[in-house]
């Protein structure tokens, strides 16, 4: 976030609150095939959406063009002033420092080098402030400032998808650490000499219980000889194992898939009573692709494991889906931004 950026922020704030113009934010969640842009009310509701097609082939320089055309799309949709915008912001995979508004690298976005996101945004959109979070942790925050775990303290977000992604809101504030790091739950290691991770890692809870691992062990016994509806339901062995395929596999009581399932959700549910035990939450919010597809088919057999080995033993921490999907982010950051530069 470039210095100027808060400065001209700050203007921006005192003109709205001497006035009775609404507190607008653009938001902005960034991820490999799109570009999501909305306009968010102080009251966390989501007035216009835009979206955008991703394209990384020009670099950094050309997805934050494409970034502030989405704003710049939704505001009008919004019908209002991008100059009316208290704030903005934007969402990122990968590391990233709040304080700098840094992108320290995003694999997908082919950024492997840190991209300054708020100073450029910002710059872009003409001075406006920009506060930039990761992605994870904005999914989390949301959920607590708008959604299912709306008035808590203390939450846990695990998001399963691709990848496994996690967010600690502790106190009521987004914990990130000392390096800006801390969340990486997908990365907590719960079996000595596992599976390699797509970190480098060994036996990370995302080599044994994300969508890639599940399809990885899928391939595997599929090329040792085990039969299974799901080569039908990918169109063939070189099909896309999605969730929707996970879930018509499971509808129709694949004994494969139930198996895979099975071992997958044991390892999520041991992980879960492991981060329940250090920190003692009062609500784990699970989300991502998997969990919206499957719902309590999936939770239910988490929260008995996760149950039956909580240290404590003494009230309840409830495990619960998030609702808000693709806008839990984006009420988060939104929130973020706002409470930056409000």
């Amino acid at each position: 976030m470039a210095k100027s950026s808060k400065k001209n922020g700050s203007k921006q704030n005192e003109s709205a609150k001497g006035g009775s113009k609404p507190q607008y934010a653009a938001a902005i969640d960034l991820g490999g095939t799109k570009v999501l842009a909305a306009i968010v009310d102080e009251n966390h509701t989501i007035l216009a959406t835009a979206k955008i097609k991703t394209d990384v082939g020009g670099g950094a320089e050309s997805v934050i063009a494409q970034m502030a055309a989405g704003v710049l799309k939704a505001a009008k949709k919004a019908k209002i002033n991008a100059a009316d915008l208290v704030a903005v912001g934007a969402c990122a995979p990968g590391p990233v420092n709040p304080a700098t508004g840094i992108v320290s690298r995003a694999v997908n976005l082919g950024w492997t080098e840190p991209v300054a996101l708020g100073e450029l945004l910002g710059k872009a959109l003409g001075g406006i402030p920009v506060f930039v979070e990761n992605d994870v942790n904005a999914g989390v925050y949301g959920s607590v400032v708008a959604g299912v775990a709306k008035g808590k303290q203390d939450v846990v977000g695990i998001f399963v998808g691709t990848g496994i992604g996690g967010g600690l809101v502790l106190d009521g504030k987004l914990r990130r650490g000392a390096r800006w790091g801390a969340g990486e739950l997908g990365h907590s290691i719960i079996m000595a000499d596992g599976p390699v991770c797509g970190c480098g890692n060994r036996g990370c809870i995302e080599s044994l219980a994300s969508r890639t691992a599940l399809e990885r062990d899928l391939r595997l016994a599929l090329d040792a000889g085990r039969e299974s509806i799901i080569t039908e339901l990918m169109g063939g062995k070189d099909g896309r194992m999605t969730s929707g395929v996970i879930a018509a596999a499971l509808d129709a009581d694949d004994p494969l898939m139930t198996e895979l399932m099975g071992r997958s959700n044991r390892y999520l549910g041991l992980f879960t009573a492991s981060i329940v035990n250090i920190l003692d939450p009062e609500m784990v919010v699970f989300g991502g692709g998997v969990v919206e597809k499957l719902g309590d088919a999936m939770l239910d057999p988490i929260r008995t494991v996760a149950e039956a080995n909580y240290l404590q033993k003494e009230g309840k921490v409830e495990i619960v889906a998030a609702h808000l999907s693709d806008n839990a982010a984006i009420i988060g950051v939104a929130a973020l931004a706002r409470e930056a530069y409000g």
